[in-house]
């Protein structure tokens, strides 16, 4: 099993990330992205994925942090994913709940981003809150993408908007919360080969674990709860959503 995004390099984990990361692998966790916000974190995030070889890592600048885009930004992010470990750009989005960036500075950052991924052939690792419409706007607008849309939180309706413009769909914790049946029904509608899972850790614990800091062992609990929805067995689920990750993610996955 795999975590398709988490955050290592957030304060929360601080000093024990190294206990968090052994946690993941002793729960039989074979490879983690962690995803950055900014410049600043994706550097930090090559540091922790030098340290942890079972950490794969998308560098990118966040739709909270779009304003900072320049293309000082892009250029660095080019260089920074140079590194073997760099397997997507990311995180991407937007995020219209208003606790992002002005709406015209996420469009800019995102489309500028989209580009990138293309140049460097890499897949995006695409946030999408309140947003769905204006974000395949950007990417259309963008050209042909590859890669994810993590942490779907768009109901069943959406799956083949997505779907028709080649990306995968990623599931958290969020799927199991008892009220999100929305959620359940559009992991139940994706495609065995175009389904991730994820803990976007250290946030959105799933239901057994609310109130703690979320960290990627507790993938396995959001995987139990997607593998009943879709009716399937969590040990194979999670073995085809492994084989996704690395077909996506590419050699350097491996």
């Amino acid at each position: 099993m795999i975590d398709a995004h988490a955050h290592l390099d957030d304060p929360r984990f601080g000093a024990d990330v190294n206990d968090v990361v052994a946690r993941a692998s002793a729960a039989g966790l074979t490879r983690i992205l962690s995803c950055a916000q900014d410049v600043v974190s994706s550097e930090r995030t090559i540091e922790i994925a030098k340290d942890h070889d079972i950490v794969r890592v998308a560098v990118g600048v966040h739709p909270h942090r779009a304003a900072s885009w320049s293309d000082a930004v892009a250029e660095r992010l080019r260089e920074l994913a140079r590194d073997e470990r760099v397997v997507a750009i990311g995180e991407i989005g937007v995020d219209l709940s208003g606790r992002s960036a002005p709406q015209d500075a996420q469009v800019r950052a995102l489309e500028g981003q989209l580009r990138l991924a293309r140049e460097l052939d890499l897949p995006a690792v695409v946030h999408v809150r309140d947003a769905g419409a204006l974000a395949r706007e950007v990417v259309d607008r963008a050209g042909p993408a590859r890669g994810m849309i993590h942490c779907y939180s768009e109901g069943p309706d959406e799956v083949a908007e997505w779907l028709r413009r080649g990306f995968l769909l990623s599931f958290a914790g969020t799927a199991t919360y008892p009220n999100n049946r929305a959620i359940r029904e559009a992991a139940a509608a994706v495609p065995r080969d175009r389904l991730l899972v994820e803990t976007d850790a250290p946030y959105l614990a799933p239901q057994a674990h609310r109130g703690a800091r979320n960290e990627p062992a507790f993938v396995l609990s959001t995987l139990a709860v997607i593998a009943a929805a879709r009716k399937e067995s969590p040990e194979e689920l999670g073995v085809a959503v492994a084989r996704n990750a690395a077909h996506l993610f590419g050699r350097n996955w491996a």
